[in-house]
């Protein structure tokens, strides 16, 4: 049986921890699609998945267009095997720029071990009775 519950802007605020803000922007570019009543917005149970989805998404630094098109593929023919694939090459090409990152941030991190070995040392020559 489907879930036919509706959340408001204000529950799906609070239980995801973002702001309404947030919301009426992902509604604005087409992420989410709420049932409007007046000035009220009625957020159904797969608004409530794709929000899920979506966050998780930024979290894994995929964008929000990255994230609506592998959620949007389950739809299609033969979709789950598509959004699949679709999200094993995002996440190797997530996997690559972290992986590059955490290399440069080490060599960083490297050089400045380096830099600070050799300015103790050149203290230490400058003032060899308070030497470390």
């Amino acid at each position: 049986m489907p879930d036919t519950r509706s959340y408001s802007i204000s529950d799906l605020a609070a239980e995801f921890g973002v702001t309404t803000r947030t919301l009426r922007f992902y509604e604005e570019k087409g992420f989410l699609a709420p049932e409007r009543r007046g000035r009220v917005r009625y957020f159904s149970a797969a608004d409530r998945v794709r929000l899920r989805l979506i966050l998780r998404g930024r979290r894994l630094g995929l964008s929000l267009e990255e994230s609506a098109e592998i959620i949007d593929l389950y739809k299609a023919p033969e979709g789950g095997k598509r959004q699949l694939t679709a999200l094993l090459d995002k996440l190797a090409e997530r996997r690559a720029q972290l992986e590059k990152q955490a290399a440069d941030l080490a060599a960083t991190l490297a050089d400045l071990a380096d830099v600070e070995h050799a300015c103790r040392a050149a203290l230490a020559d400058l003032n060899p009775a308070r030497s470390r």
